[in-house]
């Protein structure tokens, strides 16, 4: 087979974020398979540009993995407004780019954001090809639930063009048992969706790795540390996670260290500078190839979304990685990762939004390593039999082949 995926926010391992596409075309690669890649030219975290390009698109091959980088316009990190521009620069762009790849056999669409599955859509339709919706969020109840998308007229349009993809794809593959009931309650028949979690590669992610050098980096030594890894946008609250440091900030042994970009970085650096926190270093960003190592240097593992009742459907990628790690997780999110982190006794559940809680919580736990390091024991071994990505990718290679042989 040889399958097109159009996913702005693709991400190599040489960059920081979520490598799972890329994960997924080296895997298809061993069943002699190919995943042609279109992505955008910008780092969704940093907003950085990942390759020089001349005219509308430039090749690149990591590994055997050929990706097409295509212009968009660069305003990722500016108000919303110009969010969307740049979401729509990129649903043209790759319209231009896919139809230079030839001889495609299946067209994988994946939201959020949901311009680049309408461009997947309309390259499927064209070629006469079955088309896979992937949805990553529920978009755009996501945006409407923290207050993002509010004109009516917006919110009934962005609806439209949601039920409008759900109608149009051959089938529809979600990363949440959660999304699935959303979209049955929307009247999207079952058998039309198949919940595939994402899991994690337990040997890139380990306990047995030293993380003593991220330690020794940033003056670590002899520290509980107290880890987030991921991006630093609106939807994760990490204010919340700054105000628990302020109740925790006389406190030597303790230190929070957050690896990430986003939009909202610079507002919260200035906000831990107000606070005059001497307990929270940020950290910048690093590639996903680096990360078992920053996550071998934590004690606890932080995951942290606002409390809006959208985000209880939810499982955060980088929660996945901290179990393979065998790191206990302090989880700031109700609903189906909670449920998670409890039925494997994998870390503690804190009330979104509670920074009081939250501080004692991680106090409590620096005082009691033994019931730390068992907690983060019994995450790796259930993510062992639960969530290996290898059986997660022959799962979805299962799929793929269906698509393709109807």
């Amino acid at each position: 087979m040889k399958i097109l995926l159009i996913n702005q926010a693709f991400v190599s391992p040489d960059e920081p974020g979520h490598t799972r596409h890329f994960e997924m075309a080296k895997f298809l690669q061993t069943r002699g398979h190919e995943l042609v890649i279109v992505a955008s030219d910008l780092n969704y975290q940093t907003g950085k540009r990942t390759i020089e390009r001349k005219g509308i698109f430039a090749e690149q091959n990591i590994e055997g993995v050929k990706i097409l980088r295509s212009y968009i316009y660069p305003a990722l990190h500016h108000s919303y407004f110009w969010r969307v521009i740049s979401f729509f620069s990129f649903m043209f762009s790759s319209v231009w780019t896919t139809l230079q790849v030839k001889d495609v056999d299946l067209i994988l669409g994946t939201t959020p954001p949901i311009f680049q599955a309408v461009s997947a859509w309309f390259v499927a339709l064209i070629r006469r090809k079955p088309f896979l919706l992937e949805v990553r969020d529920l978009w755009p109840e996501f945006g409407v639930s923290m207050g993002v998308l509010k004109n009516p007229l917006v919110i009934w349009l962005a609806r439209w063009l949601e039920k409008f993809l759900y109608n149009r794809a051959t089938h529809i593959l979600v990363n949440s048992p959660a999304y699935k009931e959303y979209m049955i309650n929307k009247n999207v028949p079952e058998n039309k969706i198949t919940y595939i979690p994402y899991g994690t590669d337990i040997d890139m992610f380990n306990p047995t790795i030293d993380g003593s050098s991220i330690r020794k980096e940033l003056s670590l030594e002899n520290k509980f540390v107290v880890l987030y890894a991921g991006a630093l946008g609106q939807a994760n609250d990490i204010d919340t996670i700054l105000r628990a440091a302020k109740r925790l900030d006389e406190n030597e042994k303790i230190r929070f260290v957050l690896f990430g970009d986003g939009k909202e970085r610079e507002r919260l650096q200035n906000e831990a500078n107000k606070l005059n926190l001497s307990n929270v270093i940020f950290a910048g960003v690093r590639p996903k190839k680096e990360m078992p190592t920053i996550i071998a240097s934590a004690d606890v593992c932080l995951a942290i979304l606002q409390d809006i009742p959208m985000f209880r459907t939810t499982y955060p990628n980088k929660v996945f990685d901290y179990m393979a790690a065998g790191r206990a997780t302090v989880l700031v999110i109700d609903g189906i990762t909670r449920e998670l982190i409890e039925s494997s006794y994998g870390g503690v559940f804190v009330q979104p939004n509670d920074d009081e809680a939250l501080a004692s919580t991680i106090l409590d736990l620096s005082n009691n390593l033994e019931i730390v390091k068992q907690m983060g024991l019994n995450a790796r071994q259930f993510l062992v039999g639960h969530l290996n990505r290898q059986d997660k990718l022959n799962e979805t290679l299962v799929l793929l082949e269906s698509l393709v042989e109807n």
